[in-house]
């Protein structure tokens, strides 16, 4: 009886993360004007509202609200994958009739996090683009810009910080076992701890958003499962290193033509 009990609860959670995930895709495919070049082949066809702002975007405090949204968004479709695991093993070890509340609590606190970091991208993408540094599609139009976010990117991958962030995420149990609270506070703590280490392993690879585009859906997308096979996959900090080295070497070469 219990372990169908489990099996149930597990099958609920994961459904809930597949539906999420997947509406926060479709969000970023159908609402959130990434497919403008297509639009724009089509001389009869009118741009949506989203499409016409991104293609000429005037900045004020309603359009930083549309593009924090946006962001928002485009980090839990990108990191609510890898989070899975933490949030299911969370799930499993809750026990009692309402253990659904705390384990959404937990990951409704994690994604928190990624809301908090949604608000500086966009004030960092707001100064860009008033520095004429970034062009309509969000992407950088600065050699020294993209090859500066590309090396620091490549730095941090070697950092202690990072080490100890992945180990948190590539871990979940023994961050259950180091950082277990009971109940919906303890819960909501947690997920902001797992919110914190997950944000100090990616928060620089996030930002190479403006170095493909903040619009552009094969970047976005790369990016994603780059970030599912380092928390994820086998030989994840050796992938880290290499990837870190990469990003080095492409950085410095961006930054010297």
């Amino acid at each position: 009886m219990l372990e169908a009990l489990i099996k149930r609860d597990r099958f609920i959670v994961v459904i809930s993360l597949i539906f999420v995930t997947g509406l926060s895709w479709l969000y970023l495919l159908t609402g959130a004007g990434i497919d403008m070049e297509a639009s724009s082949s089509m001389p009869n066809q009118m741009p949506s509202p989203m499409e016409m702002a991104i293609a000429q975007p005037i900045w004020s405090f309603e359009y930083a609200i549309i593009m924090s949204i946006m962001w928002w968004v485009m980090m839990i479709a990108m990191m609510l994958p890898s989070a899975a695991p933490m949030i299911l093993l969370f799930s499993t070890l809750n026990k009692g009739i309402q253990k659904s509340v705390p384990t959404l609590t937990f990951a409704a606190s994690y994604l928190l996090i990624w809301g908090v970091f949604s608000l500086i991208a966009t004030a960092l993408q707001w100064f860009l683009y008033t520095a004429e540094l970034l062009d309509p599609m969000m992407a950088s139009s600065s050699h020294v810009l993209s090859g500066g976010l590309l090396a620091i990117a490549g730095i941090y991958q070697f950092t202690p910080i990072k080490d100890a962030c992945l180990r948190h995420c590539r871990t979940p149990v023994q961050f259950v076992l180091d950082h277990w609270k009971p109940g919906c506070i303890g819960a909501f703590k947690m997920g902001l701890l797992h919110g914190m280490f997950c944000l100090g392993c990616c928060w620089f690879l996030m930002a190479l958003l403006f170095v493909g585009g903040v619009m552009n859906m094969f970047w976005i997308s790369g990016l994603a499962v780059y970030v599912l096979i380092e928390k994820q996959l086998p030989y994840g900090p050796v992938v880290s290193r290499i990837t870190g080295a990469l990003l080095l070497i492409w950085g410095v070469v961006l930054i010297m033509n």
